[in-house]
Parts: C-alpha cells; structure tokens; sequence
C-alpha cells in the first residue's frame, strides 16, 4: 500500500529525517515511536505533503507520490488527523465534516457522513454545534471523521491520545480497530508507548532522524534493549 524509500525531509536548512524506510499494508497499523523531536512529526508531514520530501521516495500502490501537492495526495488516498486536531473551531461539527469530504461529490458527501456519525454517535447528537465547544475528546473525534469524510486508503494519525482522558483514548482505538478491519493502511504516531505496543502490526522506533530498530509490539515490549533505551515507561 505505502512504501517509503529512504526518506529524507526536515525545516527549510534543517533535516530532522535522514533516509528511513518502511512500509504499511492495507489492514495494517504501523506505529511510529520515540523521543520528542526524534522526527516523528516530520515524517507525517512530509507523507502528507505539508512539508517538502528532499531525499528518496513515496510511493502509494506503487504510484510515486513524491512530489505530488497535498490535494493531490488527497485524490491518491491519504489523509491527516493531525497533533493537536486542529478542527476549525469556528465552524459547526457539520461543517468541519464538509470541509474534509472536499473531493467528494453530493452522494459521496451524504455516504461518509453517515459513516462518521455511525462510527461516532456523539459527534452526530452535535453536528450542528460550533466545533470550538466540543469536548477535547469530542475534537479528536470530529479530527479522525474530517479525515474519513475524504475515504482514504492511508490515515496518518499523529499523536491520537495527546491531552485526553482514558475513557475517550480507549474511544478512538476501538475506531483504529474498526478502520483496519475496512483494510485502512494507518501510520500511528503516539505519545501512549504503551498502548501502540498493544495495538500497532508493526512498530518502528525513530531516534535523531533514523530508524534504529523495528519488529513487532510484543517483540519490542520483549526486547530488554529496547525496553531501556526507548520504551522506559512500558509496564511488562
């Protein structure tokens, strides 16, 4: 589904990713983990088009993506719910939904809703509150409908349980579970180590820009070396 080739991006001057691979099947959940300013949060944004890929390549069932402007990698299939959601707080829930289903014509519009709503029945009692009065919670929910609204093949998700309270956490997993039963490629950046070990197919552990090690949740949570240099807070 997504091969990433040698990637390499970062800030103007500044390289924060310096020639990771991996890939992502359809189906599957890919956790991406490590120290805050370990390059997380580039590597999503240049998959996503935000920021300019100046190394390697990106290829989405095996079309090259590279260089493609973020609409166009929307009309491939890839889309962001990005760290701190990042809704349009002064529109409603409705709106906000709209807005992420850009691509879709009037059918395809009314059919995601749907989906959105079934997926998130407090999202659907508020469709038509301003998005800035949800909950924190609420906001993530609306962030991760805004981006099925466009039916993507690949969700990067980046910091999915940032600032929220567990009950709501567990919420948006059991989602993660659902979209990978519908065969969504999903690229999971996550602050809750723990629970990515629990969730993720894959795991890839980024530090300074490089990917110095990748397996399985259980092999990683299993691994004593990855345990102490990255994983410190795991419970096991």
């Amino acid at each position: 589904m997504l091969n990433v080739t040698e990637l390499t991006c970062g800030y103007g001057d500044l390289i924060v990713v310096d020639g990771i691979s991996f890939n992502i099947k359809s189906g599957e959940i890919f956790g991406l983990i490590g120290a805050n300013g370990a390059g997380k949060t580039a590597t999503i944004m240049a998959l996503a088009g935000i920021i300019p890929v100046v190394g390697g390549r990106v290829h989405l069932n095996e079309q090259d993506i590279t260089n493609l402007p973020i609409h166009a990698r929307a009309k491939h299939g890839i889309a962001l719910v990005p760290e701190g959601r990042r809704i349009f707080s002064n529109l409603s829930v409705d709106e906000n939904l709209t807005v992420g289903g850009t691509l879709q014509d009037k059918m395809g519009l009314s059919r995601n809703r749907e989906r959105v709503f079934d997926t998130f029945p407090r999202i659907a009692d508020r469709q038509r509150q301003l998005a800035g009065s949800l909950s924190g919670g609420e906001q993530q929910m609306l962030a991760i409908g805004r981006a099925m609204m466009a039916e993507p093949s690949v969700l990067l998700i980046d910091e999915l349980s940032l600032g929220l309270m567990p009950i709501v956490t567990d919420e948006c997993y059991r989602v993660l579970e659902e979209l990978r039963k519908q065969n969504l490629a999903i690229l999971l950046v996550e602050q809750s180590t723990e629970r990515v070990l629990q969730t993720a197919d894959k795991i890839a552990v980024l530090e300074t820009g490089h990917i110095v090690w990748t397996g399985s949740g259980s092999e990683a949570a299993e691994d004593d070396a990855v345990v102490e240099a990255y994983l410190g807070l795991v419970q096991r």
